[in-house]
């Protein structure tokens, strides 16, 4: 009789092995099923993430207590002249050369005259004659008038020899006239110094023919100019300031000057006058400053650097220009409130500073904004803030040294290359290239028309 007990034990096996794979089968799909879900989420998470822009997040900061405004300014000498030919002929001799020191009346050139002095000498014989003429037309009236009222001599004859007489001597102050007029040529076959000065030109030389047109104010030209004679031992520098600066340039002013082949050599100038007038071609005010020069040191029509200071008002907030919005709205700025949601403020513009422009208006220093925001923010957007990467924050130059962002409070006086309009501020703003936590590149852009989203 064959036992039944193996197969017992057999199919017991059977089924507790059944029973294991079912479990493995429903653990393995219990955790692919949650695996699924887990990086369902995991990408909704990313997605929404993703979804929200990035910002890097500033505040106001003070303004400076003064303001430098640099701008490109022109060298004048204090008196210049063009000396030009005053009669006709032939540069016989010159006497100074560029850059000769002259005194008040030295002499620069010589010039032959032959036609002149033959009319000088044809003017001298005429007076001469004349006066001869004269002198025996008074001796005969004098003899007319003497036998006046006897029967020899009519009244008529005696009025026609003293007229006569009268007439020659007319013709003597003519001919001394004219004698005095080619005697004031003959003085200008020297061409001389017209004060004490350096000559700056000389664009003659022996042989030359010169003619009279420098006489004719009409037919000046640079290249008539025979020399040029500046008197430089004060020089006047010549700036074109922006009206916004206007109200600044007044008596009291100083400013200092720097040569672009000497930067670290600041020369003081002073104040002298202004324009009063605005260009309507560059909106600017022509200013004239003073500085000595009695070592001879700057030259005419040198370019050089002026640095005015002027006084600012610190409790004006300042800010990046590139954090600015130019909207149909008008000129905003993105401010987040406690939730990181966007709010588009109307701001008020006040002076630019290069990089950063003046608030009057529409913000305080608790407030915080966008940096670079993107045209495309909308009013109530909600946001991410970004940690900026260091050395590119918003309104900060690039240095390798940098190794943390700037303290957004810290207030330091500006420094101003150039400036414009306030009118056309609202328009223009450099931007810069950042970088978002998760690395994600945004690159600045200039704020007004043309930014894109």
């Amino acid at each position: 009789m064959i036992s039944s007990k193996p197969s017992a034990v057999s199919g017991h096996r059977g089924g507790l092995l059944a029973l294991i794979a079912v479990l493995i089968a429903g653990g393995i799909a219990v955790y692919g099923i949650w695996s699924r879900s887990e990086a369902v989420a995991e990408l909704q998470k990313t997605a929404d993430d993703s979804a929200l822009p990035r910002v890097q997040v500033m505040s106001p900061k003070p303004g400076p207590a003064q303001r430098t405004l640099i701008l490109p300014g022109n060298i004048d000498a204090w008196f210049e002249a063009p000396i030009y030919a005053q009669v006709s002929g032939y540069v016989s001799h010159w006497y100074k050369d560029y850059g000769a020191l002259v005194k008040e009346g030295d002499v620069l050139a010589d010039i032959d005259t032959p036609s002149l002095d033959a009319q000088f000498a044809a003017s001298k014989a005429n007076l001469a004659v004349v006066q001869a003429r004269y002198r025996l037309a008074e001796v005969t009236a004098k003899r007319w008038q003497a036998l006046s009222g006897t029967q020899a001599v009519s009244q008529q004859d005696v009025d026609v020899k003293t007229a006569d007489a009268a007439e020659q001597k007319a013709q003597v102050a003519a001919a001394q006239q004219d004698v005095a007029r080619y005697q004031a040529l003959i003085a200008f076959k020297q061409l001389k110094a017209p004060f004490d000065g350096v000559v700056t030109a000389r664009r003659t030389n022996i042989g030359d023919y010169v003619n009279a047109a420098g006489g004719d104010p009409t037919l000046h030209s640079a290249s008539a100019a025979l020399f040029s004679v500046a008197d430089i031992h004060k020089m006047r520098i010549f700036v074109s300031v922006p009206q916004n600066y206007a109200d600044v340039l007044k008596p009291g002013l100083t400013a200092t000057l720097t040569l672009p082949q000497d930067p670290d050599k600041p020369i003081p100038a002073q104040f002298l006058t202004t324009a009063n007038a605005v260009s309507t071609a560059t909106r600017t005010v022509v200013t004239e400053l003073t500085v000595d020069n009695a070592k001879r040191e700057l030259w005419p029509g040198t370019y050089v650097n002026v640095h005015f200071t002027f006084p600012s008002d610190p409790n004006l907030l300042i800010l990046p220009e590139q954090a600015l919005l130019f909207r149909a709205q008008g000129m905003q700025v993105a401010v987040l409130d406690d939730h990181d949601r966007v709010h588009l403020q109307n701001v008020v513009l006040g002076h630019n500073l290069d990089t950063e422009v003046q608030i009057v208006s529409g913000l305080k220093a608790t407030d915080k904004f966008v940096g670079n925001p993107s045209l495309g923010l909308l009013e109530g957007q909600q946001v991410t803030i970004a940690q900026p990467v260091p050395g590119y924050q918003p309104g900060q130059a690039t240095t390798p040294a940098a190794s943390a962002p700037a303290s957004p409070t810290a207030a330091a006086p500006e420094k101003v290359q150039s400036d414009i309009p306030t009118e056309l501020n609202t328009a223009a703003a450099s931007g810069i290239a950042t970088t978002s936590q998760a690395g994600e590149p945004r690159v600045g852009r200039k704020s007004g028309i043309g930014r894109t989203p």
